[in-house]
């Protein structure tokens, strides 16, 4: 996913109306959410929001205005029919746009929320580009994966490094959140099932019914899926997702 030579027509014609875009669920969400400490004042936005699961978790549960931004125009559509559907189409605003360029003024969120989506410019480099937005002492909550083991098989080393993620034990992601200004509050481990029942089951279940008849492009995105679904059925004992919840501390590096 992290590879820009992507063809991100055959992409989306795999994760066409996908429940989510990344592992998940929508008790996993529901669960970190009820353990934020209270928020200051703010607003909340969701990055990378997808077709949007987490959203609508944010807002029942937070009942607070949530701005859900991503790029694709058609996960936004998703999402307020979704919203309006869960009668919290009052809380819930749709943007259209890049989070590496975000239109949010300095210092007025008080919680960012990026589920499965920070691996994209890096922990490191998410912390640093987001941290500017928040309010004193507000809150940045991230999902990204890390290694369970300290000696990971060298093959899922070699996926990971090849996809782009950062991958590293949860200590160290810590330590570098630190390093950018943060407190950490919490960690979250997603269940190994959550990786399955929203994510790769219907992705897998979509690729097979798409292989008949795929193109040069659309096979490439099929093969990649399927490798990586192999990766987890075979090496997922040896990394995981994790929720970072960060409190912005501190004068910092903004």
């Amino acid at each position: 996913m992290a590879d820009c030579t992507i063809d991100w027509d055959a992409f989306f014609t795999l994760h066409h109306e996908m429940p989510r875009e990344g592992p998940g669920s929508d008790a996993m969400t529901e669960q970190v959410a009820r353990a934020l400490p209270p928020l200051p004042d703010g607003a909340i936005l969701d990055l990378g929001c997808g077709p949007g699961r987490q959203t609508l978790v944010l807002a029942r549960v937070l009942r607070h205005s949530v701005v859900a931004v991503d790029t694709h125009r058609p996960y936004l559509e998703r999402l307020a029919m979704a919203a309006d559907y869960a009668g919290l189409s009052t809380l819930i605003e749709t943007r259209q746009q890049s989070f590496f360029n975000l239109a949010d003024e300095p210092g007025g969120v008080a919680l960012i929320w990026a589920e499965c989506c920070i691996y994209i410019p890096g922990f490191v480099d998410g912390l640093r580009m987001w941290r500017p937005l928040l309010v004193p002492d507000g809150l940045l909550v991230a999902s990204d994966v890390v290694w369970l083991t300290d000696e990971p098989p060298e093959e899922a080393r070699d996926f990971w490094q090849e996809d782009g993620a950062q991958v590293c034990r949860v200590e160290e992601k810590c330590a570098q959140a630190a390093a950018e200004g943060f407190e950490v509050l919490g960690t979250h481990m997603l269940p190994k099932q959550a990786w399955w029942d929203e994510y790769y089951a219907p992705l897998e279940a979509r690729g097979a019914a798409l292989r008949s008849g795929a193109g040069p492009a659309l096979t490439q995105v099929l093969d990649a899926n399927d490798h990586e679904i192999d990766m987890w059925r075979r090496f997922g004992d040896s990394f995981g997702y994790v929720f970072f919840v960060l409190r912005k501390v501190g004068d910092g590096p903004d």
